[in-house]
């Protein structure tokens, strides 16, 4: 739920996965699945992310809140006052860790942005709502105490890949967020609630209609928006973002809409990982590197 209010927008009109079966659905939002070999990036990506927390300890695990998962890895580039982008993981929110993805800093570092990744408490849990409490908390803490730490003292832009682009997504409206860049996300829960997905995560109507973005029109204040997807994904995961990409627009501030030729949902973060990635690039843009906050 956000805290800024809000008013129902209606249910999107094509929806085309309710003329499916359940198999059907099911296949239709299984990512692993359909990438053959998502097990092996997600293995590599760990790896590069162990060495990263290896050569940058000092801001690891730092607690915003009560929960084994509310703790925030900081990652430093070395410039004073340096814009912060902050990633959050994927994984249907009921898989994953945010140590796992730490690698997803590398680009951005090298071009003087701090990042930080914060945790959050997996589904079943907790509830997509508490999820979603969580990491607003986490960004909260960011604004409040990073200052302390040497960073969140300029632009904040937040980020998020799957699951993660859902999280960005629910955090638009706060006053600590000067940009956002959502990857791949989920944007209307009715589908993920009639599939496989809904064991762990057990929406309800009402979580339907409130935590999905898509569903909601957007609050009196927002950031500049970036949607990036690959055009090699599932195409329901192309279709929430298409449908996300132009409701935004329609609204006036969605600043990008970026579909990746050639990536999967697993590959897109690469361009997120590389100094030189179309994400990477697009952060750097969506952040104003050459801005203060107040510019």
């Amino acid at each position: 739920m956000t805290d800024a209010a809000t008013l129902d927008a209606p249910p999107p009109q094509v929806d085309p996965w309710r003329n499916w079966g359940r198999a059907e659905l099911d296949a239709a939002y299984n990512n692993s699945a359909a990438v053959a070999d998502s097990a092996a990036w997600l293995a590599q990506w760990t790896a590069r992310s162990a060495a990263l927390r290896a050569r940058q300890p000092e801001l690891l695990d730092l607690p915003y809140g009560p929960g084994a998962r509310n703790r925030i890895d900081i990652f430093r580039s070395g410039q004073t006052d340096a814009p912060l982008f902050v990633f959050i993981h994927g994984g249907y929110w009921q898989r994953n860790s945010k140590e796992m993805f730490s690698c997803m800093a590398e680009g951005l570092l090298a071009h003087g942005v701090d990042v930080a990744l914060p945790g959050y408490t997996l589904a079943p849990e907790a509830t997509l709502s508490q999820i979603v409490g969580e990491i607003r908390a986490a960004i909260r803490w960011l604004r409040s105490q990073g200052p302390a730490r040497g960073v969140a003292r300029n632009r904040l832009a937040i980020s998020g890949w799957s699951a993660g682009g859902h999280l960005t997504a629910s955090c638009l409206d706060m006053t600590e967020v000067d940009a956002a860049l959502a990857i791949s996300g989920i944007y209307d829960l009715a589908p993920i609630a009639a599939c496989y997905l809904n064991d762990a995560l057990r929406l309800s109507p009402e979580d339907i209609t409130h935590l999905s973005p898509l569903r909601r029109h957007p609050s009196r204040r927002f950031p500049p928006l970036a949607l990036a997807w690959g055009l090699h994904e599932l195409p329901e995961l192309q279709r929430q973002s298409r449908m996300f990409a132009e409701t935004r627009a329609e609204a006036g501030y969605l600043r990008q809409a970026a579909p990746v030729p050639g990536a999967n949902h697993f590959t897109i973060l690469q361009e997120l990982t590389r100094p030189d990635g179309a994400l990477t690039t697009l952060a750097r843009d969506l952040l104003s590197v050459h801005q203060t906050r107040s510019g």
